[in-house]
Parts: structure tokens; sequence; C-alpha cells
């Protein structure tokens, strides 16, 4: 009995590789129409060059053998890789439509089902863009009602800062909580205390979400997902957070449903559930409580963590650079002074910050290769073929560190962003929301809070190191797609 298990055993063991192997063949034959690149391994594909190694130096490595555009294998699955600003910008801005799917994830379709704004297609995300974009203009994208909205957390951040009172600490929960609230008072429509346990369980969740996502473990997911499915290890956990973070909104919706005006909308899951109301008979509508969740969830994970990282990184770089801070502190006193908060408006007459702003986003390059995209049919591109479905990796940092475009890529340099008159110098080439027509949706609310947020902290404070700048380790903490600001302290010294 022992012998006819062991038997039974190998033979289905036999028959999964069999039918794996002719998977694996299927895929490998559309090969002849897809740009050429590393030779991968049955079942694995490519995925061991990765081993230990962030992606996007790997793939610049490759790039060098096979050229801006090449293919790699993801177990089985074959993956477009776009290296440097003419790829990237033939394929997501000159050939926007076709390349402008978002190509399927594993972990993520488990848990929002093609839904919400990040990682739906076709009609779906076509309407919930196009709301989200309607909605936070009418609730003044750009205009001065968000700018009130960001102002007045600045307030409560700058009051933490204060009761500090010169000692050193860790930026990251005052950076994650004033983010986290801005977006909490779009969505929501109001503020929460850097105290209230609920939300600030909230807000742990997403960020730890979001981190398992990038992790090792979360890229072993979208190569392997059947494997990872059962097997055990943190991406288990995002399913669970998924579910504590969906009872979190319906929660907040079913408030706002006993109090909702049709004609006074206060927030965006308002403005959802006028739709919803306005579609109730539309069995076909998008305008779904799943999709709300999905929607909100989206926002939140879009715009807290890179945000927040973003100012944690810029006040480090400061540090480092204690020159480049004097010269910011020189342009607030003389535009904006000290009596009052710095405004969009003042940012014309801030060329240098805003330099140094564009600078910071261009080091750190946090997202370095880009949310991964798909192409939309069989798509011709270079000479190439590129099948309906094929998943599109393109590398941003490869954009953003450019040599030609930025001299000294490696370097934080403000003068990239300066021309020689001292006014600001826009640049084709930063792209650190991506670009095309899935540039990040929040894009303008995220100009709006660095300038903000970033302007009043050096208006009210000097940054003081608790090491000597020379010593302070400016690379970045990387993982297979982002690079993020190690932890550090330092004390604020009101001026």
């Amino acid at each position: 009995m022992e012998l006819l298990g062991t038997c039974t055993a190998l033979l289905v063991i036999w028959i999964s590789f069999l039918l794996l192997s002719a998977t694996w063949k299927s895929k490998m034959y559309r090969k002849g129409k897809m740009p050429p690149g590393p030779t991968p391994l049955p079942i694995f594909g490519n995925v061991l060059q990765l081993k230990g190694k962030y992606w996007d130096q790997e793939f610049s490595k490759i790039s060098e053998t096979y050229g801006p555009v090449f293919t790699f294998y993801l177990g089985m699955e074959p993956v477009v890789v776009l290296n440097g600003y003419e790829a990237i910008k033939e394929a997501l801005i000159d050939q926007g439509n076709d390349f402008s799917f978002r190509a399927k994830i594993p972990l993520i379709d488990k848990l929002n089902k093609g839904g919400g704004i990040m990682f739906s297609n076709g009609k779906t995300w076509k309407q919930l863009r196009q709301f989200t974009l309607t909605t936070f203009r009418n609730f003044g994208m750009g205009k001065r009602s968000i700018e009130e909205r960001i102002q007045k957390e600045i307030q409560y951040l700058l009051e933490q800062f204060h009761d500090t009172k010169g000692q050193p600490f860790d930026p990251h929960y005052l950076m994650i909580n004033a983010v986290s609230s801005v977006i909490g008072s779009v969505i929501f429509g109001k503020h929460y205390g850097y105290d209230d346990k609920k939300f600030q369980t909230f807000i742990t969740q997403i960020i730890e979400s979001i981190e398992i996502f990038a992790s090792i473990c979360g890229q072993l997911f979208y190569a392997f997902p059947a494997f990872m499915e059962w097997f055990p290890g943190p991406h288990q956990h995002v399913i669970a957070n998924y579910v504590k973070l969906k009872e979190f909104i319906l929660e907040e919706a079913k408030e706002h449903r006993a109090t909702l005006d049709p004609n006074s909308p206060r927030d965006f899951i308002d403005c959802f559930l006028i739709r919803m109301d306005q579609e109730k008979h539309d069995e076909a509508s998008e305008f779904t409580m799943e999709n709300m969740v999905t929607c909100c969830i989206d926002l939140f994970g879009a715009g807290t963590e890179t945000t927040s990282s973003t100012l944690k990184y810029g006040l480090l770089l400061l540090q480092k650079y204690p020159e480049i801070e004097e010269k910011v502190h020189e342009e607030i006193d003389r535009v904006v002074g000290r009596s009052r908060m710095p405004g969009m408006a003042d940012r014309r007459q801030m060329p240098y910050i805003d330099a140094v702003i564009h600078e910071i986003q261009r080091f750190m390059s946090l997202a370095s290769v880009s949310i991964p995209h798909s192409v939309v049919k069989d798509t011709p591109f270079r000479g190439y073929v590129i099948p309906k479905g094929t998943t599109v990796f393109p590398v941003l940092i490869s954009v953003l560190h450019d040599g030609k475009e930025f001299p000294n890529p490696t370097e934080f340099d403000p003068g990239h962003f300066l021309n020689e008159d001292g006014t600001f110098r826009k640049s084709d080439y930063f792209m650190p929301f991506s670009a095309g027509k899935r540039v990040c949706v929040g894009e303008s609310m995220a100009h709006m809070e660095l300038f903000l947020f970033f302007t009043s902290i050096i208006q009210n404070f000097k940054l003081k190191p608790i090491t000597d700048p020379k010593d302070i380790d400016i690379t970045p903490l990387e993982k297979p797609l982002g690079r993020f600001p190690r932890p550090y302290e330092f004390c604020v010294i009101p001026r």
C-alpha cells in the first residue's frame, strides 16, 4: 500500500510537470513575436536572476545586452520591460491607448476582483477614474478648498513638531498621520486626531499591506500565484487586512448614508453614494458599494506612503546639505515671511524650493518600476508584436536618472531643475507619477501637499541632525520595486 501511495504521488507530480511544460511551450511559442531577452528556465523563467537583487538594477544590466526593450519571464509569464525615456514615452504617451490596460496582479485581483481605480480596466476604469477626477475638481483639486484642508492639517503637524521641544524624534508616524489625514478629510469629510485608535489601525493596515506587496514575498506571489496561494507567509496577512479595511469604510459609509444630503455633498463618499442612487436601476452600473470600498482603499494606498516617504526623504536630504536648507530659508523669508502660511500662489515666486522638491522626487525615485501595464490588443512596437494581455514594466528610474537629461543623476542637485537665470526648469523626463493615461489620479493633490507641507515646516523650523551631516546616510532602503528613506531621528529648532 505504501509503495502504491508513493507511485501515485510520483504519477501526479509527473502529470503536473507535463501540464506545466505544455503550458510553458505554448507561451514560449509566442516568443518569436516578442523582443529578445535572457534565456528563461522552464517553470521558473528568469526569476532566479532577481534573487536578492533590486529589479530596476537587474533590468538596467539586462538592457545593456538586449537594448531598451526586452522580454523577461516571471515564472511562465512573459513581461516586456521598457528602459529609458524614448521607449517609455513611445509606449505610454505616443501609443497610450494600446498600453493603457493595467496588468493583472494575482494577489490584488484576489482582493478587489478587478474593481476600483488603480487596477481596473475598460468601462470600470474609465468611469471610476473620470468620477474621481471630477469629484476632486469639484472639491477644489488645485483650488482653495483642498488647499485649506492641507493647511489645516499642517497646523496640527507643526504643533506636534513644537511638542518635541528640540529633542530627537523619528518623523515617520507624524508624516504618515498628517498625509493620511488630508486624504481622510477628502474621502470621509472629517479630521481624525493622531490618537484616534480606529483610524490609526486603518492606516497601519494599509501601510503594512503596501510593504508586503513590495517585499520579496509579494513578488513571488506575482510570479507563482498558484503555489503562493497555499503557501504560508506575510502575503496571507494582506487578505485579513483587506477585510478589516473594508469594514472600516463600510462603517463610515453607513454613517454618511444616515446623514446624506444629495444637494450638499461633503466628501468623496457622499458623492459616490449620490451617484449610486442615481444609477440604482442600472444593473450594469459601476457605482456599487464594492467599487466604492476599493476606490477608497486605492486612494489611501496610492497617496499615503508615497507622499509621506517623499517628505521624510526631503527632510533627511536637507540635513545632509545644510547649504541647500539655508537657500530654502532665504527664499521663504523673502517671498512669504513668517507671519502667514505659504499658499500655492506663492510657488510661482519660489523657483528654488520648487526645484528642490522636484529633485527630491527625482533623486529618490520612490516607484523605481511603475505599476505594471498591459497591452489592450496585439500591439506592434519597435519592430516587434506584443501579444494582447502581455504585462509591461516601465522602469521609471531609468528616466529619472537619465545621465543626459540630469548630468549628475546619482547626486542630489536642485540645479537639475533650474535654468541659468535661476528660473524653474521643466523636464519631460520628470515621471515620478508615471506617464500617459495611467498617470497617478492624485498627482495634483500630491504636488500641493509636498509644496505646502515642505515649505511650512522649513518656514517654522531649522533642521538639526543628531550626527555630522557628512555622516548622514542618504542611500535609499531599496525593495524590489521601490526606494524608501532609511529610518532616522533628528531635531527641529523653532525659528
